[in-house]
C-alpha cells in the first residue's frame, strides 16, 4: 500500500509538472524593461526664409552664410535652449585662445583627477592618476565628446570646473555671444546652462576664423585613446559634401542637436539644429537643410575692394577727380532668382573739396530691388588728392565763380 501511495504521488507530481510546463509555454516570455516613454515632440512649425516658410522637424534651426553673415533660414533662433555637448565648442574656444596666446601648449601634460575619471556620459576614458597631453584632450573632446576630457582641461586651466565656467562666460561676452550662460565645461544638464542657435552659429564662425590651425581637429573621423577607438559623432562628415566640422549634442531635455559647417567652392555655410527626435532624424534633417541652402542661394559679387565705383569731381585738387571705392569686397547672399532684381545706386555730394585723404568717406552705395533686402554701404576715396597751391587756385576759383 505504501509503495502504491508513493508511486501514485510520483505520478501525480509528474502530471503537475507537465501542466506547469504547458502553462509556461502558453505565457509570453518576459520582456526586458523598457525605458520610460518620452513625451511626443511638439507639432512641427516651419522655419522662416527669404523664399518663404520651409518645414523642419527641428525645434530650433539657423543657417547663415559664413562670409556675409546673411541668414538663410531661422526658427526660434533666439530662444534660449539647453545646448548639451555643443557647449564644448565654447570649452574649446577657450583652450584654442590660450594656445594662441602661448599660455598653453599642445604637448603640455595635464593631470587626471578622480572627479574627471568618475564623470559620466560620453567619455574619452582617461585614467585617474595619469597625465594627458593637451592635444590628446582636445581630440578627445572634439572627436569623442569626452566629458572626462573637458574636466581635465577645465581643472588644469582654472583649478576647478566652476572657475573655468566663469572664464567661458567672460570669453563669451567678449566675442559677442549675447544670450549664453555656462555652468560647466561639458553641457551637463543644468537649468541655468543655456545658449541660442544664433550664439552657436556665431561661436562656430569665430572658431573657424580665429583658429584655422586648430579647426582641422573637427574634421577627424576617429580618435583612439586607452586602446579604445571612437568615431566622430558628427553625421555631416562623409554625408554632406564639403562638411568639415563642428559638434553634436544630445540630452533628454535638449533632444538631438548639431552645429556644423560645410564649404563648396568659395562658399561656406554654418548650420545649427536642435530638438530633433533621434540620431537618424538629426542626420537626415541636417543633410536636407544643407542641400536646400546650397541649392537655393548664391553669393553675388557687387564690387571688389579696389574696383572704382565712380569718379567723383574734386574742387581745388591737384587732380580733377578721385576714385570712389568700396574698400572691401562687397558680396551679397541672395536667392538665385533674385540676381536679376538687384538695383545698385551711388550717392555722393560733388565736387568734393580738396584735400582728400585715401579712405575718407565721400559716398554711399544703395542696394535694393524687388525681394532684395535694402542695404546701405559706405564708399570711400581710393586715393589722396592734394590741394592746389595758391596761384593755381586763382583761375580755378574764378572759373567756378563764372560757371556757377
Amino acid at each position: 500500500m505504501r509503495r502504491r501511495d508513493i508511486m501514485g504521488a510520483a505520478a501525480g507530481l509528474a502530471t503537475g509538472l507537465q501542466a506547469v510546463d504547458a502553462l509556461a509555454q502558453q505565457r509570453p516570455a518576459p520582456q526586458p524593461a523598457r525605458p520610460p516613454r518620452q513625451p511626443p515632440p511638439p507639432p512641427s512649425t516651419p522655419a522662416s526664409t527669404p523664399l518663404g516658410p520651409v518645414d523642419t522637424l527641428a525645434r530650433h534651426a539657423l543657417i547663415i552664410d559664413f562670409d556675409t553673415g546673411a541668414v538663410l533660414l531661422e526658427k526660434a533662433a533666439d530662444d534660449r535652449m539647453p545646448p548639451s555637448s555643443m557647449s564644448k565648442l565654447m570649452t574649446m574656444y577657450v583652450v584654442f585662445d590660450l594656445l594662441k596666446q602661448g599660455r598653453l601648449r599642445l604637448d603640455q601634460q595635464l593631470p587626471v583627477s578622480e572627479r574627471a575619471w568618475r564623470m559620466g556620459g560620453s567619455k574619452m576614458f582617461v585614467q585617474v592618476g595619469t597625465t594627458v597631453p593637451v592635444e590628446s584632450l582636445a581630440r578627445g573632446v572634439i572627436v569623442q565628446s569626452g566629458n572626462d576630457a573637458c574636466i581635465v582641461l577645465a581643472e588644469g586651466i582654472s583649478g576647478s570646473e566652476t572657475q573655468f565656467a566663469e572664464l567661458m562666460n567672460e570669453t563669451a561676452r567678449r566675442i559677442g555671444l549675447r544670450s549664453s550662460n555656462f555652468r560647466n565645461s561639458t553641457g551637463w544638464p543644468d537649468p541655468e546652462h543655456r545658449m541660442t542657435s544664433r550664439d552657436l552659429a556665431t561661436l562656430a564662425r569665430r572658431i573657424i576664423t580665429d583658429f584655422p590651425e586648430y579647426y582641422r581637429f573637427y574634421n577627424e573621423r576617429s580618435f583612439r585613446w586607452n586602446d579604445i577607438t571612437q568615431e566622430n559623432r558628427n553625421p555631416a562628415l562623409g554625408r554632406v559634401p564639403g562638411a568639415d566640422g563642428l559638434k553634436t549634442g544630445h540630452t533628454e531635455e535638449a533632444g538631438y542637436g548639431l552645429t556644423a559647417s560645410a564649404m563648396r567652392g568659395n562658399r561656406r555655410l554654418i548650420l545649427v539644429v536642435n530638438g530633433l527626435g533621434s540620431m537618424r532624424q538629426r542626420a537626415e534633417e541636417s543633410e536636407r537643410l544643407f542641400e536646400w541652402a546650397f541649392r537655393e542661394f548664391e553669393n553675388v559679387v557687387v564690387f571688389r575692394a579696389a574696383d572704382t565705383v565712380e569718379e567723383v569731381p574734386v574742387y581745388l585738387g591737384e587732380r580733377p577727380t578721385v576714385p570712389l571705392v568700396a574698400g572691401r569686397d562687397l558680396v551679397l547672399t541672395l536667392p538665385r532668382q533674385w540676381r536679376r532684381n538687384l538695383q545698385v545706386r551711388v550717392r555722393f555730394d560733388a565736387p568734393v573739396p580738396a584735400p582728400v585723404t585715401k579712405g575718407q568717406g565721400i559716398g554711399t552705395l544703395l542696394i535694393s530691388g524687388q525681394g532684395v533686402p535694402e542695404m546701405t554701404v559706405p564708399l570711400i576715396a581710393g586715393a589722396d588728392v592734394e590741394r592746389l597751391g595758391l596761384f593755381p587756385r586763382i583761375p580755378a576759383v574764378i572759373g567756378r565763380w563764372f560757371g556757377s
